[in-house]
């Protein structure tokens, strides 16, 4: 490990008020497991209503291409508020931060579960993305916090398993409890998962008193660092590819594979094991690797997007397909630990900004592979469409100057 790599996770323990020592099994379960529920019930929030689109869209009298409109009012709520309330909460500690965004994200859910006509829907569905990267990002660090040096990315890599748990488990039992009685009762589900989590954060974290408070001035200037806009570039970039093919998935499936809709339901479970996997190995690869685990992780992402493509007209290789697919989930945890490192004194803004990237690829991969599809490519050139998102990123990764990425403060 680089000697600047290891001065640089000093910083970062200090910043976040590491504790003395690593935390004894037992708080570290509790605290990694309070951080996890809050990404399963966000998690919970952002996908169902994915599923519920045609009960959304008949409620509310409008087309499902409107309800769409409502996952991108809260994809814009991340973006915007990732990078804003990490700012704004720099003063406050983060157990006391954590456990308000949690509150803040209970509110706006049962604000959805009520909202009168689709106009207010889509006020709520900005809210509520609000406090999304804050959390994840402040969560982040509070995971590093307690860990050990070497096993930083083990420790976001099992933060980030409550989102996609929540793909796998939370989404599916989240519409089925939609479509049985109203998809406005998902959203109550979330906001009791949200109050509970916060209740959660408030008994296992601990009371840190060495906190050093961010001025927000600072925060920004070492914010607005080459490494720091580079990282996020790569980030955004190179996840752009799996959304994508993500968001192409089912029609793919029933143009170009030629299976019933009924296997829908499990290439979305597919996709979900996969990224559980990815992310759990995403950890491992930026403990053993450090910054090299990132042109790894898009050579990786390349590959399956290629092997999707080739798969799409196979019944039997498009579910293994898919699996590999979510397997870009590796990226997340390397770029979470990454941004933490270059980012000097604004760990929290870098991190929460990283989830904002992961949006911007929610929005930029279905746009370019619409414009392909539009083009008459077909819709299996998702795939290739992706795997040239991520390579223009890795080539930007490479061709940067060495210091350039290596920076660590």
């Amino acid at each position: 490990m680089h000697p600047s790599a290891v001065e640089g996770s000093r910083c970062l323990a200090m910043r976040s008020g590491r504790l003395a020592a690593p935390a004894s099994k037992g708080r570290y379960a509790a605290i990694i497991g309070a951080l996890a529920t809050g990404g399963f019930v966000i998690g919970l929030s952002e996908f169902a209503i994915m599923g519920l689109m045609p009960n959304v869209a008949h409620d509310f009298h409008v087309s499902e291409q409107a309800v769409g409109h409502l996952i991108s009012a809260y994809a814009l709520g991340v973006v915007v508020g990732a990078p804003l309330l990490a700012i704004l909460g720099g003063r406050l500690r983060r157990k006391t931060l954590l456990m308000g965004l949690m509150a803040l994200y209970a509110l706006a859910n049962l604000l959805s579960a009520l909202a009168p006509t689709y106009h207010w829907m889509m006020a709520f569905r900005f809210i509520s993305g609000l406090p999304h990267g804050a959390f994840f990002g402040v969560a982040a660090l509070v995971a590093a916090s307690v860990s050990r040096a070497d096993r930083r990315g083990a420790a976001v890599a099992r933060v980030m398993m409550g989102i996609t748990l929540a793909l796998v488990i939370g989404n599916p039992l989240a519409v089925a409890l939609g479509q049985a009685l109203s998809w406005r009762y998902a959203f109550v589900v979330v906001a009791i998962g949200a109050l509970a989590t916060a209740a959660c954060l408030a008994i296992a974290l601990p009371q840190t008193k060495d906190e050093n408070n961010t001025n927000p001035l600072d925060e920004l200037r070492d914010f607005n660092s080459a490494p720091v806009w580079l990282s996020l570039f790569t980030g955004a970039l190179g996840f752009a590819g799996m959304f994508c093919v993500f968001s192409y998935m089912a029609t793919t499936m029933l143009q170009v594979t030629h299976v019933s809709e009924r296997w829908i339901p499990f290439a979305i479970g597919a996709f979900g094991v996969g990224s559980l996997l990815g992310a759990q190995f995403g950890g491992w690869m930026t403990d053993r690797l450090k910054q090299r685990a990132i042109p790894f992780s898009l050579l990786g992402a390349i590959a399956v997007l290629v092997i999707y493509t080739l798969a799409a007209k196979s019944s039997l290789l498009i579910i293994p397909a898919i699996v590999l697919v979510g397997t870009m989930g590796t990226l997340v945890p390397i770029m979470q630990i990454h941004l933490m490192d270059v980012s000097r004194g604004a760990q929290a803004l870098a991190s929460a900004s990283n989830q904002a990237a992961f949006n911007v690829a929610n929005a930029l991969g279905p746009w370019a592979g619409g414009v392909a599809v539009s083009a008459g490519l077909g819709w299996e050139s998702t795939g290739v469409v992706g795997a040239a998102l991520a390579a223009i990123a890795l080539l930007a990764w490479c061709l940067s100057p060495r210091a350039f990425k290596g920076h660590v403060a």
